[in-house]
């Protein structure tokens, strides 16, 4: 299974390094108090980047921590029981 994550991540490794070398016209990223020049590729890559931190984080919000709080109750509601029956 190690292996197969290695192959996958040099493969998504060398899609990145193919957009950034055919994509090499400047542009300009205008944030909210600063703008820099940067090529086409690396504001590809920092977009995309960009989209899957924050994708990560809304699942991580609206779908990790409430299963964890669950199972935490879950958890302590089934410990004092076990204790009882000892």
């Amino acid at each position: 299974m190690n292996m197969f994550r290695l192959v996958v991540a040099l493969l998504f490794l060398a899609y990145g390094l193919i957009i950034g070398v055919l994509n090499t016209q400047p542009i300009t990223l205008k944030l909210l108090f600063t703008e820099f020049q940067t090529s086409s590729g690396v504001g590809i890559m920092l977009s995309l980047l960009l989209g899957v931190v924050v994708g990560g984080l809304i699942v991580l919000a609206t779908l990790v921590w409430p299963l964890y709080a669950k199972l935490r109750k879950a958890t302590l509601a089934v410990a004092p029981s076990q204790d009882a029956g000892a």
